[in-house]
């Protein structure tokens, strides 16, 4: 017989359901119900459990609106916009299954919160005879070493991820019922594949318990274990909490997804002979190898969690930025560290003998990805700490072949220097990266190399990932660069590292030459003559310190907010200025900006200066093409700069725009054009007609503007809010932290109204 309770007076939401049934109040179950109830995600949020003692406290705990004994009690008044959640233990799922199957319409939505996927899914198709529509599997990654519905807590999911693993037949409406409700409650939904999740959270989640359980049985049976424990550290106490959870649920979770979890664990004890063997035989350098490692490699993960830049197929919450109109441009800061020279430091540290030290190193996502696959490769890197990072160099060959597929996230750098670098070793490497990634052409670096003699394979299309055979041998070429591009160079002559004779590469117009510098300071010959750069294989590196200075590309943002606003001073500190990268300070000079550089020092063979901008009306003009790779990633706001200057700019000769991160010459004039502005874009360029600079707000529009993913874009229309007439929405601004994580605060010290919203 049905219980019920009074009826919720909390109404947050419009309902997602009509009714919630959640059969099992343990501590995820009764949690989902209450946080449901409290949010009015529901009509009705109805508990099912075997013991009346339970449904009892869930209603007075206010945990639920209804009680039931069974699903056949509530079964018939169950249709299209009901929710079954089944919330038992996993071994159990299948018996309810076959409950639903046996009593429920099929427009009933059906999910679970199992920790194994796999599982659920297999027993459905039994029972059903193929994957029912109406289920949604899901798993919410949230809990407590509590259990029960006394445990029960609105507040669980919120900022928690819920993955979901719909199969291909499962209906969308369902799917969209299920994540709405997680959504609801707080939850960051994401959606994967069911394998790879269950492969993950063996070894994220399942393994640790195991080994938490084991650790305190061991230690439990030791005589005298009322002192072992009284003496425990914190270390012990943190590790072993989860080892207070509940037997049953892990016990079913053992055993459901025993397979991903037995690959994992055999991982694991493999390991800890290796760890055994070098305590027992006094094995230092193995020691210390494993634990500075892994040390590293932990904080690395624990900054991307903390700034929520994970690299997986899981999706975040879309940052916006809100740009407010007007603001001022005055200040004194120091951008982040040059990410060119960040990525080539760890690059070539992790090729050099020895120890090399890195002051200055750039925190961003993109730096850190390189920094990832050269660990991932065998090399023991230190930090990175305040921008110190410490690199244990294995030489040329000294590289281990990777576990896994290289994950370089946004990075191009990234992926087609090390396209040179890996075409020359012994083992194969497969590079991935992220949807942004993935869309950018390789042919450009794929095909020099393969007149080297490299094997790659791509992706249909010419993009990753990118496939590399090893163990080939490599020739050296000459090689005449049809377009003009930085990495394709480096690429080139990183290849030619690995060859016996000279490789040279002829660039069409000069591009930054961070990697002959760079190639230099750790003492490996390499010439230069005209627009010719060569070097010979088989040196070897020579480890050194290595200051990088802060990058021009990310102090071109506020170069050019001084350089739109009236009363404007602001001065950038120790910023690198390579001559193959000053485009942006001669084309802002030829506009009429007032650029001073003062301090000017050599450091590791880079030239460095302090930078101080202020306002001088602009005038539009023709950038000279042979600036255009001098500038190739300011170009971004160049053309803010150019829509509040007097006159007409054009811009051509810049191809290479339209294969960035987007393509940044459509997506700077689409959204220069729904700020207001006279912007046509053309093959290799754009034309902008400039609003004038007489006054610091107004001369662009206001509204919403779209990213594309892309960082430089981003940035360069939040600077634009300056000299905009309203306020400015800037979608999807994730992708800013792979190469400026501070951009926010630093913007705003200077004087923009720039605040996050996310969606």
């Amino acid at each position: 017989m049905s219980k019920q309770s009074q009826p919720s007076t909390t109404r947050l939401n419009p309902p997602v359901f009509n009714r919630i049934v959640v059969i099992g109040l343990g501590l995820i179950g009764s949690s989902l119900a209450l946080a449901a109830r409290e949010k009015g995600l529901a009509k009705q949020v109805v508990g099912i459990s075997r013991r009346d003692s339970t449904l009892e406290l869930a209603l007075s705990l206010g945990i639920i609106d209804r009680a039931e004994p069974s699903l056949e009690a509530i079964a018939p008044e169950l249709g299209a916009g009901d929710l079954v959640v089944i919330g038992v233990p996993t071994l159990t799922v299948p018996a309810v299954l076959k409950d639903c199957h046996r009593l429920l319409s099929s427009d009933v939505t059906l999910t679970d919160v199992a920790s194994v996927k796999g599982s659920v899914i297999s027993a459905a198709i039994d029972i059903y005879g193929s994957m029912p529509s109406q289920l949604v599997p899901g798993h919410p990654i949230a809990g407590s070493e509590k259990s029960g519905v006394t445990a029960a807590t609105a507040d669980l999911f919120a900022d928690h991820r819920v993955i979901l693993t719909p199969e291909v037949t499962t209906g969308t409406s369902h799917i969209k019922g299920v994540s709405d409700l997680w959504s609801g409650v707080g939850a960051i939904v994401t959606n994967m594949d069911s394998q790879e999740h269950d492969e993950i959270l063996a070894a994220t989640s399942h393994l640790p318990h195991f080994l938490a359980y084991s650790l305190v049985d061991t230690l439990a049976a030791m005589g005298d274990n009322r002192e072992i424990f009284r003496y425990a550290a914190g270390g012990f106490r943190d590790f072993t909490r989860i080892a207070a959870s509940d037997p049953v649920m892990w016990r079913d979770i053992a055993l459901a997804n025993k397979d991903a979890i037995l690959v994992i664990l055999d991982q694991v004890m493999d390991n800890f002979k290796e760890m055994r063997k070098a305590i027992e035989g006094g094995d230092q350098d193995y020691l210390m190898d494993v634990f500075t490692r892994a040390r590293d490699a932990r904080n690395h993960f624990g900054k991307l969690l903390d700034s929520k830049a994970l690299n997986s197929p899981m999706t975040e919450k879309t940052i916006n930025y809100v740009v407010a109109p007007g603001g001022n441009a005055q200040g004194d800061i120091r951008v982040p560290g040059d990410k060119s020279m960040s990525h080539r430091s760890i690059m070539l540290g992790s090729l050099a003998d020895g120890l090399t030290e890195v002051t200055g190193f750039l925190e961003g996502e993109d730096s850190l990805a390189t920094l990832q696959a050269f660990r991932d490769m065998g090399v023991i890197i230190e930090g990175p700490e305040q921008g110190r990072v410490a690199i244990h160099g294995v030489g040329l060959h000294g590289l281990k072949a990777p576990t896994k597929p290289l994950y370089l996230g946004n990075s191009g750098t990234s992926i087609r220097l090390l396209s040179g670098l890996l075409a020359g070793q012994s083992f194969d490497t497969e590079l991935t990266g992220d949807s942004s990634l993935s869309g950018r052409p390789m042919g450009r670096v794929a095909n020099p190399l393969a007149e080297m003699g490299a094997v790659i394979e791509t992706a249909p299309g010419g993009t990753p990932p990118l496939k590399i055979k090893g163990g080939q041998t490599l020739k050296p070429i000459n090689y005449v660069m049809p377009i003009a591009s930085a990495q394709v160079k480096s690429c080139v002559l990183l290849a030619g590292l690995y060859t016996e004779g000279q490789t040279s590469v002829v660039e069409p117009a000069p591009t930054r030459d961070h990697t002959e510098r760079m190639l230099r300071g750790f003492g490996y010959p390499v010439t230069t003559d005209g627009d010719k750069a060569s070097l010979s294989g088989g040196g070897s590196l020579t480890a050194t310190r290595i200051d990088v200075p802060a990058d021009i590309s990310s102090a071109a943002f506020f170069m050019v907010a001084a350089a739109i606003v009236p009363g404007s001073d602001i001065t950038l500190r120790h910023v690198g200025v390579n001559p193959t990268r000053i485009g942006v300070i001669n084309i802002l000079r030829q506009m009429g900006t007032n650029i001073e550089l003062s301090n000017e020092i050599e450091v590791g063979g880079e030239p460095v200066a302090d930078i101080r901008v202020r306002y001088a009306p602009l005038q539009g003009i023709n950038i000279p093409e042979d600036q255009v790779p001098l500038a190739i990633d300011e170009f971004p706001v160049l053309f803010v700069a150019a829509a509040c200057a007097e006159g007409i700019t054009v811009l051509t000769g810049a191809e290479e725009l339209r294969v960035k991160e987007s393509d940044r010459i459509q997506s700077m004039a689409d959204g220069l054009v729904t700020l207001g502005v006279d912007a046509q874009s053309t093959p290799d360029g754009i034309r902008i007609v400039g609003g004038g600079s007489s006054h610091a707000s107004g001369t662009l529009g206001s509204g919403t503007v779209h990213s594309h993913d892309d960082h430089r874009i981003a940035m360069a229309f939040a600077i634009a809010g300056l000299r905009a007439s309203g306020e400015i929405l800037v979608e999807d601004c994730n992708n800013v932290a792979t190469s400026f994580p501070d951009f926010v605060g630093l913007a705003q010290k200077v004087g923009l109204s720039i605040s996050l919203k996310s969606a």
